[in-house]
């Protein structure tokens, strides 16, 4: 494929990634707060997107997590729960900009324990701390940036939350193979070179995502964006 034409890929997806970020911080400033359930924010989140950013879809399901059930896997849908005044609480989101995927996760603290507040600061840095390694060797395999996500986890002294540490992302609906639950994730067990083009002969785009658990503590976090655009 053309250069020109990776590069207006690529600009799709950052695109879109910005106004994923947009969306966030009104999230933050207008709807996260303590007293309401899960699903409430969730349907509110919903419905800013829609008015506010004409997201009409969201490519995966919508996950609002809050204290314990931050340490529910994506695949679960653990029992709603009220936010709490000093809870921890992770926002996941799939939105759909003009065809394009964004995915983008951030953790959020209410109030101020010391160890939800360390956790949630921790993330970012660990983000680019793997993604600095990645760009060092981008012919590394997706196995092997995931143990990498692993091992800087553990370093700072907690778990690694999830069985994946990233995934595909494109225009609507990306790659998928049914039942695929590895080559298409950043995952030990996929030992393909994530910047192999794909099918379609595109350059690939991946998603990386940091999962913290503090399992002594009852809680986790987590932060996702866009691995391979700047």
């Amino acid at each position: 494929m053309s250069a020109s034409i990776e590069s207006e890929r690529a600009a799709y997806l950052l695109d879109a990634q910005n106004k994923a970020v947009q969306l966030f911080e009104e999230i933050e400033r207008d709807l996260i707060r303590p007293g309401v359930s899960e699903k409430t924010l969730s349907n509110e989140i919903h419905e800013l997107g829609a008015k506010r950013h004409g997201v009409r879809t969201h490519w995966h399901k919508r996950v609002v997590r809050s204290g314990p059930n931050t340490l529910s896997p994506f695949a679960e849908n653990p029992p709603d729960r009220i936010i709490q005044p000093d809870d921890i609480l992770v926002v996941d989101l799939g939105p759909v900009f003009e065809e394009w995927e964004a995915d983008f996760g951030r953790t959020y603290v209410l109030g101020d324990d010391p160890a939800k507040l360390k956790l949630r600061d921790a993330l970012d840095p660990i983000w680019h701390t793997v993604k600095q390694r990645f760009r060092e060797n981008p012919d590394m395999t997706a196995e092997e940036l995931y143990a990498i996500a692993c091992q800087e986890v553990q370093q700072a002294g907690w778990d690694f939350g999830a069985p994946i540490a990233g995934h595909l992302v494109g225009s609507f609906p990306h790659e998928r193979i049914p039942n695929d639950r590895i080559s298409l994730y950043i995952a030990q067990g996929n030992g393909d070179k994530m910047m192999v083009p794909g099918r379609d002969g595109h350059m690939r785009h991946w998603i990386l995502e940091i999962h913290i658990h503090d399992r002594a503590r009852g809680f986790g976090g987590f932060c996702e964006q866009l691995l391979t655009v700047d």
